[in-house]
């Protein structure tokens, strides 16, 4: 079952047990993923699913930073809920000591001479790592091993 596949299924089991919230996360979420495909001009397979997944959750992130500086706070406790229900559908990220090794592969492999190199260990490091790493942390973890 693609995963696709299955965010409808889960969608349908919503509406099922009447669990509304659920079901309209589980809606904004196929109506992204609708207007990729639109812009696509393909079915999506489950790496692009995955990458419009991470780029919605990504977007709830930044929006409960904004709402947090004016203590919004039942915004930002829906913001956590839709979070959590998305986050089903993405790979288990890798740890900072996974991520940590993996930069440090990179960076024997690609041998940086200075910060300026940071583009070619982070494409290391994305091909390495797929969709499987937060790119923000890994880029902190970079900048800071090459300053």
């Amino acid at each position: 079952m693609t995963l696709l596949e299955q965010i409808t299924a889960d969608m349908t089991s919503a509406m099922k047990s009447q669990d509304k919230f659920t079901l309209s996360v589980l809606r904004m979420l196929k109506s992204a993923l609708q207007m990729e495909k639109i812009s696509k001009m393909h079915d999506l397979n489950d790496d692009e699913v995955i990458a419009v997944v991470k780029r919605q959750v990504k977007q709830r992130k930044d929006s409960i930073t904004e709402y947090e500086k004016f203590n919004k706070t039942e915004e930002v406790e829906n913001l956590n809920k839709e979070i959590e229900v998305m986050s089903k559908y993405l790979p288990a990220e890798l740890s900072e000591e996974e991520l940590s090794k993996m930069i440090d592969e990179a960076v024997n492999e690609v041998k940086p001479e200075s910060v300026k190199d940071m583009g070619k260990v982070m494409k290391y490091v994305t091909e390495k790592a797929g969709n499987r790493a937060d790119m923000g942390t890994v880029s902190k973890m970079v900048k800071e091993r090459l300053s």
